[in-house]
């Protein structure tokens, strides 16, 4: 049984199903929580993801009777139907509590986190707990795993799933030939994130960014890939835009716009990693609502918010968080890539670094969780 509680956990749950396929042909039956690439490798979920998909204090709270009903219809699921393992991916705050319920509930049920909570960069305190309701951990980092056996719970490192769509990039040529986008043309990428909370803090940032933007790149064009549960608030919040603007949906779409683009503006989250193993240079963005902020900042103990930055422990991208992430900030930083080639070298090395520390060039990170998984099968 998988469980995921958002679109990008949607996409690591298909390609653990793709890996667990190949090296299980036949042998496995899926069941649980997923969203359109989880369906594409057959999976039926219990509902859709609409429910779970918030973040921000003011998004989550009014949503919180309807996550615990998600929370209680998928726990219940599994312990009517005994699965020989629970997965439950990323989206900790939703899909901790399916674990925590479903061990309550029947401790003969093996629980495995994908994608853990960085509880290193705060609150580590949460490990200790989670090694009462969690029988192993799939490691997307290294140094995770003796962090996570510290506190009693065992963890093998897979490597990020991210650097498997790397080999998804591609058609950028073709991709400006359909736009109408001459191949010369300078290009911008937009990523301002796939929450309805994002797209209300972040978009409007970098609106102004562009529209400052349009003013120093002479001929700029944008692209903005999104997705479709927020693909008719993007193109509500993008009227009236400074720049020619393409609004693109769909995973092959997005990948010729990382191809395609020169720079990329991006709010911090999964698309940051994507992004650096294209190597397209880019900008890093974000901002939540005050209160969420304000909290945050007395759990924090890593320097940075972007995955390349935190692993090389240094600002190998340029990032602004809340007050830092001004349209005058991120337009001066983007605007640097597209005319200083020394400092997109810079980048491009530092995402080379990025790659090997997340275990490119070796077998596949979801191959490898999908070997973690029928061993620990096995053992039992």
């Amino acid at each position: 049984m998988l469980v995921c509680g958002e679109p990008s956990g949607d996409a690591l749950g298909a390609q653990l199903m793709a890996g667990l396929k190949a090296l299980a042909p036949g042998r496995i039956l899926f069941t649980g929580v997923g969203g359109l690439a989880m369906a594409r490798e057959g999976l039926e979920s219990l509902y859709p993801l609409d429910t779970t998909a918030v973040m921000g204090l003011r998004e989550v709270v009014p949503a919180i009777p309807a996550i615990l009903r998600r929370v209680k219809q998928a726990v219940e699921f599994a312990v009517r139907t005994k699965p020989d393992a629970v997965v439950v991916i990323d989206s900790p705050d939703f899909t901790h509590r399916v674990a925590r319920g479903i061990k309550k509930r029947d401790p003969s049920i093996s629980t495995v986190d994908y994608v853990a909570p960085q509880v290193w960069a705060s609150r580590a305190y949460r490990a200790k707990a989670m090694s009462s309701y969690f029988d192993l951990v799939l490691a997307l980092f290294p140094f995770e795993v003796p962090f996570f056996e510290k506190f009693g719970l065992k963890a093998v490192f897979v490597g990020h799933p991210v650097i498997e769509r790397a080999a998804k990039v591609s058609g950028g040529d073709a991709l400006r030939a359909r736009l109408g986008i001459a191949p010369d043309a300078p290009l911008l990428a937009l990523l301002p994130g796939s929450r309805t909370s994002e797209i209300r803090f972040i978009l409007p940032v970098f609106h102004g960014a562009v529209s400052l933007l349009a003013g120093l790149i002479p001929g700029l064009v944008t692209v903005l890939p999104t997705l479709p549960h927020v693909a008719d608030k993007v193109r509500s919040a993008t009227e009236n835009w400074p720049t020619p603007l393409h609004i693109l949906e769909g995973e092959a779409d997005k990948y010729a716009a990382f191809d395609a683009a020169d720079v990329a503006l991006a709010a911090s989250g999964t698309v940051t990693a994507e992004l650096a193993l294209a190597n397209t240079p880019m900008v890093v963005g974000y901002r939540v609502g005050g209160l969420t902020y304000f909290l945050s900042r007395f759990l924090m103990t890593v320097k940075y918010i972007t995955l390349i930055n935190i692993l090389l422990d240094r600002e190998a991208v340029p990032e602004f968080l809340q007050g830092g992430a001004t349209p005058e900030n991120l337009a001066l930083a983007v605007s640097k890539l597209f005319r200083d080639a020394g400092a997109r070298d810079s980048q491009i090395e530092a995402m080379k670094d990025f790659g090997r520390l997340l275990g490119e060039g070796d077998d596949t990170p979801s191959r490898r969780a999908a070997r973690a998984l029928l061993d620990f099968f096995e053992k039992k």
